[in-house]
């Protein structure tokens, strides 16, 4: 598969949403993530509401296009969501890009599907996923 076909206009498109999320200093909850396979890192910024969802967060990311757009399309959705559904979703996300089930029910997804045939890119995919987990185990218990 050619460069052409992974890096969309789409996917270039969504990398630049990015902007809309900035990682501001006055996030209660933040965590890190890096990539094994190709280096991408990304820092997350949260804050949730007293039911514990998301309400609202910031990334700071060094990561190729579809790194980028894989966290854009978590940025855009991930509001309003619980722990409980960012780990059932990374862990859905994770059986696709092996080859295990089809692509999960996370919109935007499909932008970056022509992704799943290169593994050295499935770390990048996952960071936002990875770093929110991280970053809600951390949110004291009442």
């Amino acid at each position: 598969m050619s460069a052409a076909k992974l890096y969309t206009p789409e996917v270039l498109r969504a990398a630049v949403a990015l902007a809309r999320y900035p990682l501001l200093p006055d996030f209660p909850l933040t965590s890190e993530a890096r990539s094994p396979s190709c280096g991408s890192t990304l820092r997350i910024g949260l804050s949730v509401d007293d039911g514990g969802a998301i309400d609202r967060l910031g990334l700071s990311l060094s990561a190729c296009a579809i790194g980028q757009a894989s966290a854009a399309i978590f940025a855009g959705n991930a509001v309003g969501s619980s722990a409980q559904r960012i780990g059932a979703s990374r862990n859905e996300i994770e059986a696709w890009l092996g080859g295990e089930r089809a692509m999960p029910d996370w919109p935007g997804l499909e932008l970056i599907a022509a992704a799943r045939d290169y593994p050295a890119r499935h770390g990048a995919i996952l960071l936002a996923w990875n770093a929110a987990i991280r970053a809600l185990d951390n949110q004291p218990r009442g």
